[in-house]
């Protein structure tokens, strides 16, 4: 039983490295197809897109499976939650690659890209290209050097981005109202696609290590429990109960915080009496 677990085990990494795989040639080629104007690839980005949906639905249920039948725990349980997590932050950057492809398709056959942002956009396609080929490695190998890599090229395309930002408002740009939309969606999509290789990067490292890394990579720190009374200080003082009036006699009684008489509070009910008189006996 527990060769078949592994065995499913090993599959689903070798769709995560799959999907990688392919997410890797999709923005490669996404890049191309926006800096050449290359119709063909740009259509073959967009049509490809649905082979990584398709993996991903394929992994996502083979991992319900195995929480279904097998019950891992441990160390197994976070491979397979971490796998599904993963599965869809792959099937994400597929998206982002897609795209960028589209944009490009769409200013065919001119170029989405004003020249004098080309070189920027060169150099976000070849960080991109290195996030998913570094983020396939890492996949299959968990080697934590890589996974700081990935954020290093994530910070590279963070700067980059903010340099597209500068050139758009710097008093400078010349470019028609469409080159300034397509500049700034392509360079949004070209960071969140780092964005989702750092969350990748922390998966694997919460496999590793077992500790989840905040926004700057660096382990978070548990949660401080609150500090002890100094020796000699007074104890809390004991919450006291309330007597709760009966609403039948109006006396106190235990047993909770009841209604007490104070602005706006109704009195305790009477008691009802009998009326005296005739027919006021047992009955006959």
């Amino acid at each position: 039983m527990r060769e078949i677990f592994e065995a499913e085990l090993k599959q689903v990494g070798d769709d995560l490295a799959e999907m990688s795989r392919l997410v890797e040639s999709a923005v490669n080629r996404a890049g191309q197809a926006l800096l050449t104007a290359d119709l063909q690839l740009a259509q073959s980005v967009i049509g490809d897109d649905h082979t990584i949906d398709a993996l991903e639905r394929e992994l996502d249920e083979r991992c319900v499976l195995l929480l279904a039948q097998q019950q891992p725990v441990a160390t197994d349980l976070r491979v397979v939650v971490s796998a599904l997590r993963m599965s869809a932050t792959l099937e994400r950057m597929g998206d982002l690659a897609r795209h960028i492809a589209q944009v490009a398709r769409g200013r065919y056959p001119g170029r989405a890209i004003e020249p004098s942002l080309h070189r920027t956009f060169e150099q976000m396609h070849d960080a991109a290209v290195r996030v998913a080929r570094r983020t396939t490695t890492l996949l299959t190998t968990r080697d934590l050097t890589v996974a700081a890599n990935i954020e290093r090229d994530d910070d590279l395309l963070d700067k980059l981005h903010q340099d597209t930002f500068s050139a758009l408002l710097d008093g400078t740009w010349t470019g028609t109202p469409q080159e300034t939309v397509d500049v700034t969606l392509v360079g949004r999509y070209y960071e969140r696609f780092g964005d989702h290789g750092v969350s990748i990067a922390k998966r694997v490292t919460y496999l590793v290590t077992g500790e989840f890394a905040d926004d700057r990579g660096a382990p978070r720190a548990p949660r401080a429990r609150p500090p002890d009374p100094p020796p000699g200080a007074p104890a809390r003082p004991a919450q006291t109960t309330v007597a709760r009036p009966d609403l039948r006699t109006g006396h106190g009684r235990a047993g909770g915080v009841g209604p007490v008489s104070g602005p706006g509070s109704r009195p305790p009910r009477r008691p009802r009496q009998r009326p005296r008189g005739r027919g006021s006996g047992r009955p006959s």
